[in-house]
């Protein structure tokens, strides 16, 4: 091969730096990355399915699979940061069944198809055993809901340890059937309610009583129970024995609310 010219060389070289230009300004560098669905976020360059042509800077390029070659590194997914759940809030109500509402807030938005963000708000049956007075509310019946929420009970709202409390067992002697038909996120738990079947229910703060230590409908006589969250779901246990730890499958474990 003959050597080039000067005028050769002088349109290579303009031709190699034109080139390094429209690379330096193609793709997804310089904070090209765009929200949502946006047509300007636009430019020429090697898409992701290596196609050189028009090429976007927008998350949706990555439903309709045209994105830039350089999205994923240029426009990192960024995940939806929140909060700690704040502590529990007390009862809605007082001597009977009831709930309680626990938050947390958005830290920071999901960006670049991050992941979106989860629930903030969470409740959780409860039973308040005092009146607005301070006096013992003079129900007889138990009132249950599943372990899961015993999650929130490890520390009073002044971070000390819970009282661990205790256990009972119980045989299922009836149970109405609209405990067969729960579906709502928060009462599927009932559905696996069977009679026959053994149980274990825990009794802790606050539904421990402080000076007799036992927990509403944990004796042993043929008593009622009613399901925290659905008030047709009820039925009768007897009890088989008192246990330091539950020992009971998850979904056959409750707690006293």
């Amino acid at each position: 091969m003959g050597l080039l010219s000067v005028d050769q060389s002088a349109v290579l070289v303009v031709a190699a730096l034109f080139g390094m230009y429209q690379f330096a300004e193609g793709g997804c560098s310089g904070g090209r990355c765009c929200q949502g669905t946006d047509f300007t976020c636009v430019t020429t360059d090697w898409r992701m399915d290596r196609v050189y042509g028009t090429c976007y800077c927008d998350e949706r390029c990555l439903k309709t699979k045209d994105c830039c070659f350089d999205y994923p590194t240029e426009c990192p997914a960024q995940l939806c940061v929140v909060s700690e759940w704040s502590h529990w809030s007390g009862c809605a109500q007082h001597c009977q069944p009831s709930f309680r509402v626990r938050r947390r807030s958005v830290e920071r938005l999901p960006q670049n198809s991050g992941q979106a963000c989860p629930r903030l708000e969470e409740q959780a049956g409860c039973m308040e055993y005092q009146d607005r007075q301070g006096q013992f509310c003079t129900s007889v019946q138990a009132f249950i809901t599943t372990m899961e929420y015993s999650k929130g009970r490890t520390h009073d709202l002044y971070g000390a340890p819970m009282d661990a409390g205790f256990c009972m067992e119980f045989k299922m002697e009836s149970l109405t059937p609209q405990c067969m038909v729960e579906n709502r996120p928060y009462t599927r738990w009932m559905q696996y309610l069977r009679e026959g079947y053994s149980v274990c229910v825990a009794c802790q703060p606050p539904a421990m009583n402080n000076h007799s230590r036992s927990c509403q409908g944990d004796g042993n006589l043929l008593l009622h129970w009613q399901a925290a969250g659905s008030p047709p779901c009820r039925g009768t246990w007897k009890k088989v024995q008192r246990l330091q730890h539950c020992s009971c499958p998850q979904v056959h474990s409750f707690i006293f609310i």
